[in-house]
């Protein structure tokens, strides 16, 4: 299976393999990586994390609790290659997504300790990796509303699939808030301050936002990168796989949403009538499994479509609504297959 397939070089921008996405669970060797910056290397006997105007080590950290959240781990510019016309930035096709089991503390408890000013606006997060934007040298920094970032699932995260997080994956601790895009999730974190107005840093209000989006209605969603949109994914069959006519098929994949559990999957082949699929397994943040037994009848070329929709309401749209970077792709997913 091997790591994750390199998209660019410098920064590391990795996806993940077809091959990995077909289990529940995405292996931590295997899983995408999203960086904007040089990966930090940074020693876990030295690290220390400013809260406020407290400090804390790993051990210190560690006493402060534990817990385990399975979640769906989704770059917000995952699939902006399908865009049409095409957004500039990381070219992502299907694969900046993978499902994991982080565990580590729950902010609210460091918090805590830390005399963080509940009555805040917002709690910035700060992490080591820092590059040139605008012709200064910035930290990456991203910020959560209070609620958000006291939520008992919103985690310092040590470990990944039971083991301790690598550098690419933002050790020795990363922000982990379940049900938005990656991007909250700060890595490599060193610092946490509270702040009276909303945070408005480059990867925070000059990126990261929507802008000039254009909805399959004709509407406009223009606003800030948060929730995770609903979405679906086919992993079996292969894209251009062979099929044998009158030979039962199962196809299946996984979807989910930041706005809640998915409710519901529907599969249709070649624009016919949309037909339920078996879901299983699933939680608030993880993805759920899907699958459909199909029969194909003739020999040639077959669409096959899937779409998700959510406990909200949110079904996926047949073609994604536009915006200028590309953010929050997630048409009805797709896949072309021959019967013989």
């Amino acid at each position: 299976m091997g790591g994750p397939e390199t998209v660019t070089a410098e920064p590391f921008n990795a996806q993940t393999p077809a091959a990995a996405l077909a289990a529940h669970r995405t292996a931590a060797d295997a899983l995408f990586v999203r960086s904007h910056f040089a990966v930090p290397r940074i020693d876990p006997d030295g690290w220390r994390l400013r809260v406020g105007a407290a400090e804390f080590r790993l051990a210190e950290l560690r006493a402060s609790g534990r817990r385990e959240v399975e979640a769906v781990l989704e770059c917000a510019g995952n699939g902006r290659s399908l865009m049409r016309p095409p957004a500039p930035g990381v070219p992502w096709d299907e694969r900046a997504v993978g499902c994991a089991l982080f565990a580590g503390v729950p902010f609210a408890a460091v918090a805590e300790r830390a005399g963080l000013d509940p009555g805040a606006a917002e709690y910035v997060f700060t992490g080591a990796d820092s590059g040139t934007v605008g012709g200064r040298r910035t930290p990456f920094e991203r910020s959560l509303p209070v609620a958000a970032a006291l939520h008992p699932d919103t985690l310092l995260a040590l470990e990944l699939n039971g083991r301790p997080l690598t550098a690419e994956h933002g050790a020795p601790v990363r922000l982990v808030a379940p049900g938005l895009y990656g991007v909250a999730d700060v890595k490599w974190l060193v610092a946490v301050r509270s702040v009276e107005q909303p945070f408005s840093g480059p990867f925070q209000g000059g990126s990261y936002v929507y802008r000039d989006s254009h909805g399959t209605d004709g509407g406009t969603e223009d606003g800030p990168v948060t929730t995770v949109r609903v979405r679906s994914l086919i992993t079996e069959p292969a894209p251009g796989a062979r099929l044998r006519v009158g030979a039962e098929t199962e196809l299946r994949g996984h979807a989910w949403s930041g706005a809640g559990p998915v409710e519901r999957v529907e599969v249709r082949i070649d624009g016919g009538a949309w037909r339920p699929a078996r879901l299983r397994g699933g939680s608030r943040y993880a993805w759920c499994d899907w699958s459909y037994r199909w029969l194909p009848e003739r020999p040639g070329g077959h669409r096959i479509e899937v779409r998700a929709t959510d406990a909200s309401g949110a079904a996926q749209p047949l073609r994604a609504p536009w915006n200028a970077d590309g953010y929050g792709c997630n048409p009805a997913a797709a896949l072309d297959v021959v019967a013989h």
